[in-house]
């Protein structure tokens, strides 16, 4: 029997077995705060290819400290690579996750704003939400954000 790889075993003491997907178990491991320095490695990616960690310090407003330490967490689990010159990168694991908390607090913010809530009030909560909301909440929010004018329409 061949053993898929990119499946996770657990075996609880009562012998329960519960399988998940590798991906999963990451998305379950990763915490907010893991997901908000990929958000902003992403981000910052787009306007430079070169991405520091300094830079993601600057953006996020947080010390060297903090950032050097969750980068090293974000490395050892997988999500971000650095080079010989410092320079970040995402996995493909790592832009995987980014995109995906990109895409939910563009959204989130679009709708919020819809409904009459002004930009950076909409940008905040969107970043709250964007990290507890189910993916089935989430896909059903953004086919109706489809639908909505965009704001130069209104």
């Amino acid at each position: 029997m061949e053993i898929d790889k990119n499946l996770l075993l657990f075996l609880f003491s009562n012998d329960i077995i519960f399988i998940i997907d590798k991906k999963e178990a990451m998305d379950l491991k990763l915490m907010e705060s893991g997901q908000m320095y990929l958000e902003t490695i992403y981000v910052l990616t787009r306007r430079s290819s070169q991405v520091r960690a300094i830079d993601v310090g600057e953006h996020m407003g947080f010390s060297k400290p903090s950032v050097s330490r969750a980068i090293g967490l974000l490395k050892k689990g997988g999500f971000v690579t650095t080079d010989d010159n410092g320079f970040l990168s995402l996995t493909d694991m790592g832009r995987e996750t980014a995109e995906k908390i990109y895409e939910r607090h563009t959204v989130i913010t679009k709708i919020l704003m819809h409904l009459g809530v002004d930009e950076a009030t909409a940008a905040e909560d969107a970043c709250r939400i964007e990290h507890t909301i189910s993916d089935r909440s989430f896909e059903t929010i953004k086919k109706y954000a489809e639908n909505l004018p965009e704001a130069d329409d209104k």
